[in-house]
């Protein structure tokens, strides 16, 4: 199950403490190091769309903490930093704002998304005229704190899309190496399957309906994913009592969430034609050439029409 928002928290190291000390071989001065600085938090970008499922195993993360600063002036040792890996598409939202703060588009991509915390000053710093022996130093500051909603929106050549039970995760597994889950009932797909085909990724969209866009069904959450997608494959069920509808209800469900998801290149797909004979299955081609598009008929047991859609992707 690819997992695509979790909450998380996210902390910098905790500053080491300054240290309160006297050279024992004079007898004299203040000697007392300074704190290490706390470890900083990073993330970085891979191509794994996999990685956010680590999240729903451990929701809080922290960089290491801060050495005390030790005598003869030495400092503490920093507080190991921590990495991150999430996949391309990821966006950090603050979650007492609901701002973006960070979104990663490439691998590699890497953000320091949380410092850590100074080391506290020993006695040697204090020292003075009027202070020649002072006894007192810092304690280490704490790190940077955030609490953030991290979202995936898969980045993928092409998407697909169209009504719950269309026939898009059945396609996804016949034409990529992917295993979704099927069923011959609506929802079966809960979250975002990828698949692969010559190199270019191709993402299940889990099925829209209409009000998604204000949260019906599985809502926004999965709208956002098409943002990315370059290449939308419209499936529409040939055996649907209203095809044109349903392919309408899809396009304006896009439109109300972004109107620019409506200017996305776009491949529609009539499928299950094996399940409808010959006039069905042109009568409902028809319907979409009279309002001057395009429509591929397909099915998953008709080898020739995988073959085609295949070359067209390629």
């Amino acid at each position: 199950m690819l997992i695509d928002r979790a909450e998380i928290k996210v902390q910098g190291g905790h500053g080491g403490a300054g240290l309160v000390s006297f050279g024992k071989m004079t007898k004299s001065g203040p000697d007392g190091g300074n704190g290490g600085r706390g470890g900083d938090v990073y993330v970085r970008a891979e191509s794994d769309m996999t990685l956010l499922n680590q999240f729903s195993q451990q929701d809080f993360f922290f960089a290491g903490n801060g050495k005390p600063g030790g005598q003869n002036k030495m400092t503490g040792h920093g507080g190991e930093d921590l990495e991150l890996l999430v996949p391309v598409g990821t966006r950090f939202i603050d979650k007492k704002t609901g701002k973006k703060i960070f979104e990663f588009l490439k691998v590699g991509q890497k953000e320091l998304i949380c410092k850590g915390g100074k080391g506290g000053r020993g006695n040697w710093e204090f020292r003075g005229p009027r202070n020649t022996t002072p006894r007192q130093s810092q304690p280490g500051l704490p790190g940077e704190e955030y609490n953030f909603i991290v979202e995936l929106a898969l980045i993928a050549h092409y998407g697909l899309i169209g009504l719950p039970n269309a026939g898009k995760s059945s396609l996804l597994n016949e034409i990529t190496n992917a295993n979704a889950k099927t069923a011959n009932y609506a929802f079966t797909t809960l979250s975002p399957n990828l698949g692969v085909l010559k190199g270019k990724v191709i993402a299940d969209i889990p099925g829209l309906i209409e009000g998604a866009s204000s949260g019906r069904g599985l809502g926004i959450s999965f709208l956002k994913h098409i943002e990315k997608v370059k290449v939308l494959l419209h499936c529409v069920d040939v055996t649907s009592p209203d095809p044109w509808n349903d392919y309408e209800t899809v396009r304006e469900e896009l439109g109300k969430y972004k109107k620019r998801l409506l200017n996305k290149k776009e491949i529609i797909l009539i499928t299950k034609v094996d399940l409808v004979d010959e006039k069905k299955k042109d009568e409902v081609i028809a319907l979409f050439k009279n309002q001057g598009l395009t429509a591929l008929p397909l099915s998953i047991h008709n080898w020739e029409s995988l073959e085609n859609l295949k070359k067209i992707i390629k």
